[in-house]
């Protein structure tokens, strides 16, 4: 039976959902402050990632540690700030990080993953979107023995457990490739399931398209409060209160402070990142979307030019952008790649919503009925809004869902 449903949050993840609810007949409106796709979806590097089968653990090893304290690198910088306000959740990330924990984790997260192109592909196909995505593949970059071999190692193990395709390439078959890249590259992995977008925010706002050509609402508004009436569920926004049978919270590093005024503690951190795209110096092409493994950023020829992006930042979700790490990625970046000037005016920032056991909230809200849950996919929201958006479909509509949704359920958390 048809029923009245509000999705809150315009990124991939609340697309994704609000696009499978309208396609089941439900009447579903979809709510964000900002047009959809503008935020954390709108920043990242494009990476349908069916290689992403383990979720990044907190590193574990003294000299990573001992490396990262200075607060001088690429890859991963933090505010002190931030640091304390997130203790809680970073001490239970870096115990999840490791052992059988991290063993477990990587089963449920990879059950998720391994859905993402069967779940992208209907949508891309129906929002008419194939453009914008590009297959064949994304290379990680080495420049140390030791490191490339483990990586490999890894690469193997993934293989046999589930499914990851790839290829090893030497130095020579790398610059056959890339033959603008700078010298000291000994190799590269080049991941060949995964499919590029060449604009992530385009794509979000493609699917959301397609949802409103199928009946679906899209209103831009804040959202002051979500209320539980009888019956139902009121949602209080700057344009209205809106009134609905069900709720979806798909605010990604924001439903925290929604959800906490609701009674539910939620231990969501967020890890921050930042982009610039730039032009290429005369002649230099860049054919792969490439990634610098052991300094911690990636290129991506995209439309809007040659899209740099930061590792994390471990700070508040609202503080001041601090574009050094940006400025250190660039430096590193030039002597990888002729990159030319900068093409933005200003750098762009956003959150990764983050959990401890660094797997999503999906599915519904304890003893909240008609409140479901679908956020904190930390890297990997574009990549698996649209599995997500299956999924809870299916658990909504009273389904048994393709994949055990036990390890993703709010009430693991200590609330």
């Amino acid at each position: 039976m048809a029923r009245n449903i509000i999705v809150l949050g315009a990124g991939m993840v609340g697309v994704s959902v609000a696009w499978h609810l309208v396609r089941r007949g439900h009447d579903v409106t979809l709510v964000d402050r900002r047009e959809p796709g503008l935020e954390t979806s709108f920043g990242n590097a494009g990476i349908i990632q069916r290689e992403a089968v383990r979720p990044y653990a907190f590193p574990r090893d003294i000299g990573t540690l001992l490396r990262v304290l200075p607060n001088r690198k690429v890859d991963i910088r933090y505010r002190p700030t931030g640091m304390m306000n997130a203790a809680g959740p970073l001490l239970n990330y870096w115990l999840n990080s490791s052992g059988k924990r991290y063993e477990r984790i990587v089963r449920e997260w990879a059950s998720l993953i391994m859905r993402c192109q069967d779940a992208h592909a209907p949508m891309i196909e129906a929002s008419g979107a194939e453009a914008l995505v590009r297959k064949g593949g994304w290379l990680e970059l080495y420049r140390t023995r030791k490191a490339f071999e483990e990586r490999q190692e890894e690469a193997r193990e993934n293989h046999e457990r589930f499914g990851v395709e790839y290829e090893v390439l030497d130095a020579e078959a790398l610059y056959a490739k890339e033959p603008h890249l700078g010298k000291g590259l000994i190799g590269a992995i080049l991941w060949t399931q995964p499919w590029m977008v060449s604009d992530p925010g385009g794509l979000v706002q493609a699917y959301a398209r397609s949802f409103a050509e199928q009946g679906g609402q899209v209103m831009q508004a804040s959202v002051e409060d979500v209320l539980q009436v009888d019956g139902g569920w009121q949602v209080k926004t700057s344009e209205g209160p809106l009134e609905a049978d069900e709720v979806v919270v798909a605010l990604g590093p924001w439903a925290g402070e929604l959800l906490g005024r609701l009674g539910m503690k939620v231990p969501l951190f967020v890890k921050r990142g930042y982009h610039m795209h730039y032009s290429a110096e005369e002649g230099a092409k860049l054919n792969h979307w490439v990634m610098d493994a052991e300094k911690g950023f990636l290129l991506e020829p995209m439309r809007a030019g040659i899209r740099l992006t930061t590792g994390a930042e471990l700070a508040d979700l609202d503080s001041p952008p601090q574009y050094k790490q940006l400025a250190a990625a660039e430096r590193v970046a030039r002597k990888l790649f002729p990159l030319g000037k900068r093409r933005d005016g200003q750098p762009w920032k956003g959150a990764r919503p983050c959990l401890p056991d660094m797997k999503p909230v999906i599915g519904p809200a304890p003893d909240k009925a008609g409140l479901w849950l679908a956020f904190g996919h930390g890297h990997q929201g574009f990549t698996l809004g649209p599995a997500t958006g299956e999924l809870l479909a299916q658990m909504m509509d009273g389904e048994e869902p393709a994949v055990d949704m036990t390890p993703f359920r709010v009430d693991r958390f200590r609330m």
